[in-house]
């Protein structure tokens, strides 16, 4: 199975925990990023990055909101939408077929 197909919460919480948290946080899947204080603006560009070294994704400037980017829940939903083709992997919506 290939390693971007796998379930990704585990990656993103120990990407989180190792470059966020340092042990002093127990996070929950739908604890807010930003709320919480754990990511900046910085910290969203850092995770950003991570996505496309770890799942080979793209995150378009539009899709750089908190309904994708916010939780461990959103991120994993947002990644899975991106991996299954229901979101195109470079962030660019496809254009509707010809009639």
């Amino acid at each position: 199975m290939d390693q971007k197909t796998l379930d990704p919460l585990p990656r993103i919480r120990n990407f989180l925990e190792e470059n966020f948290l340092f042990g002093q946080y127990i996070l929950k899947d739908n604890d807010s990023f930003l709320e919480s204080g754990i990511l900046d603006s910085t910290g969203v560009l850092q995770l950003i990055s991570f996505l496309g070294d770890s799942f080979g994704v793209t995150v378009a400037d539009e899709e750089m909101i908190p309904d994708n980017l916010d939780s461990i829940e959103k991120l994993a939903a947002f990644l899975n939408r991106k991996l299954s083709g229901s979101v195109p992997a470079d962030g660019h919506p496809r254009p509707e077929p010809a009639k």
